[in-house]
């Protein structure tokens, strides 16, 4: 069985990459040792896995066979697995939220089935392979929406009463999908408004005037992107009184260098983009880590009940990916460019209990 929400704190890692690193060659290590990545990160005191996973993927990786086999291993660790669901062939976020091909040109109540079915059927599946998740997203960084242009809310031409009706509609079908498959399934619903508590304000209070029925928030909090730890602690402790449900940021990362490296244009790769405190250093990552975990268990009533960073294991294995572009993500691991393990990753073994 996997953690009980109530039971721990979530050290969470979403390792979507992973499949597609170990099929080109790459290999981690903790010390001198190459060991299995999931396992080294279970040794370190991560109990939660996230993966995404897309409907029909232009090079493979994230469909559902692949995401079958990641689940099994997951579940063989015997680590919290949480699903994210995209609903997309590619990468669904703020700037794109596309419909998948094949539902391109479906009507609105086709595309509600469609949802609800593909939802469905991708937890079923998972469940006869003893690798249920414990959690499903349904959606990924949904602030303006999913499934555009059906479920469109983002910008003030969409931003209507009837866009949010139809994009509500489109999430309980992927709920109704989840719980006809898992009845006890914990629903995550995930905005990448981490640091912006008006924006998180907005979106929450949206899904509680259209009676979207969920479990958790998620939020994605970069911190070059989503303002300061500060900005990060006054949402959270607004959100858990205002909401009263559990919160997981599920998305962060920090650099544990800027130092360029040829074929690798990095998202953070310069001075202004660091933290004040936090330099661009193994050190600096680990004490941005340390502080960010700390932040997340002060969160009022207990509902700060962990986190999961972004692809960790994204060493530069390869050059080509299959999402078409390079990785420009490898200075923000939990492993260094060979593969060996960074000292951040260290500071998770005392921090699985929840606080009282």
């Amino acid at each position: 069985m996997g953690l009980q929400m109530t039971a721990v704190f979530l050290n969470g890692m979403d390792v979507s990459f992973l499949d597609e690193i170990e099929q080109a060659g790459g290999t981690f290590r903790d010390g001198d040792e190459v060991r299995d990545a999931l396992a080294i990160l279970r040794d370190n005191g991560i109990n939660s896995i996230r993966l995404r996973i897309w409907n029909d993927p232009p090079g493979g990786y994230c469909n559902t066979e692949r995401t079958l086999a990641m689940a099994e291993r997951i579940k063989a660790l015997g680590l919290h697995f949480l699903l994210d669901f995209h609903y997309s062939d590619k990468w669904a976020d703020p700037a794109n939220q596309w419909k998948p091909r094949a539902w391109e040109k479906l009507g609105f109540d086709e595309l509600r089935e469609a949802v609800r079915l593909y939802t469905k059927e991708t937890l079923t599946a998972l469940k006869a392979r003893g690798a249920l998740p414990d959690m499903v997203q349904i959606g990924n960084e949904i602030t303006p929406g999913m499934l555009w242009d059906d479920g469109r809310v983002g910008g003030d031409d969409w931003d209507t009463d009837g866009q949010w009706g139809k994009f509500t509609e489109l999430v309980k079908a992927g709920i109704d999908g989840a719980k006809e498959a898992a009845p006890d399934i914990n629903v995550m619903i995930h905005i990448d408004r981490g640091g912006d508590n008006a924006g998180s304000r907005k979106f929450y209070d949206r899904f509680e005037q259209y009676g979207v029925p969920f479990d958790t928030i998620g939020l994605s909090y970069y911190p070059w992107w989503h303002g300061s730890l500060d900005d990060l602690r006054c949402n959270l402790d607004d959100l858990a009184v205002r909401y009263r449900k559990d919160i997981i940021v599920v998305e962060t990362a920090y650099p544990w260098t800027i130092g360029k490296r040829e074929g690798h244009p990095f998202i953070v790769q310069s001075e202004e983009q660091l933290h004040e405190g936090y330099p661009a250093t193994p050190e600096g990552q680990a004490a941005y880590m340390r502080d960010f975990v700390e932040l997340i268990k002060r969160t009022p009533e207990g509902r700060g009940v962990g986190f999961h960073y972004w692809e960790p294991c994204w060493i530069p294995a390869k050059t080509e990916w299959s999402v078409g572009h390079p990785n420009n993500w490898a200075n923000l691991t939990l492993f260094d460019f060979t593969g060996r393990k960074l000292p951040a990753l260290e500071i998770f073994r005392s921090s699985e209990v929840r606080p009282e």
